[in-house]
């Protein structure tokens, strides 16, 4: 077994957040290798966020945040089990995040659930008709390929789960929002959901 040092196992925990006997067992499971045990953690967050995801939530919060213009303010519900976790500091982190989030990119739908599957599939009609005339000649593989890269493209720009989320700890953090809700759902060990948000615009 690879022996993995205090210090090194201290650098995965700050990167990821997970626990330390966590981000142990990750990097003797990788001989050491820090973006594979990143990704051994992010398996297991999405596997935890899976199991919770079932359980009753009664207990949340509302956060709320308006632009240093004045312009532009949002509002979440992010709930969860227990009031114990609605108190939490990395729970209440995240809801800043949110917010900033939203702001930010200014997405119209929670997630593909809730957008219309009729717009979606005019959507895809639209791009499917697109990209059969530009890449006219090409396998069909080749271009249902194309069409799913195009509509998840769609999709991170209409949903909030799938655009980048705003750690404003960490301006490199490149994680989806929802990959952020999964990883903290296995931290933390309870169902935490976004609910709803709203997002209001001056004159809009």
């Amino acid at each position: 077994m690879t022996t993995i040092d205090a210090k090194t196992v201290m650098k995965l925990r700050q990167m990821t957040g997970a626990p330390m006997m966590d981000c142990k067992a990750a990097l003797q499971e990788t001989g050491g290798d820090m973006d594979k045990a990143k990704d051994v953690l992010r398996k297991k967050g999405m596997a935890s966020a899976a199991k919770a995801s079932d359980r009753e939530v009664k207990e949340g919060k509302l956060f709320s945040y308006v632009h240093h213009n004045g312009k532009v303010g949002v509002m979440v519900e992010i709930v969860c089990e227990t009031d114990f976790v609605a108190m939490n500091e990395e729970f209440n982190a995240f809801g800043k995040g949110l917010c900033l989030t939203i702001v930010a990119f200014s997405p119209e739908f929670l997630d593909r659930e809730a957008v219309d599957p009729a717009a979606v599939e005019k959507e895809r009609a639209f791009v499917l008709e697109q990209t059969r005339e530009g890449m006219a000649g090409k396998p069909a593989d080749v271009i249902e390929k194309a069409v799913e890269g195009r509509m998840r493209k769609f999709f991170e720009e209409k949903c909030l789960t799938e655009v980048g989320y705003i750690n404003p700890l960490d301006q490199n953090d490149t994680r989806k929002v929802e990959q952020v809700r999964q990883e903290l759902v296995g931290k933390i060990g309870e169902n935490i959901q976004i609910r709803r948000f709203h997002r209001m615009e001056l004159g809009g």
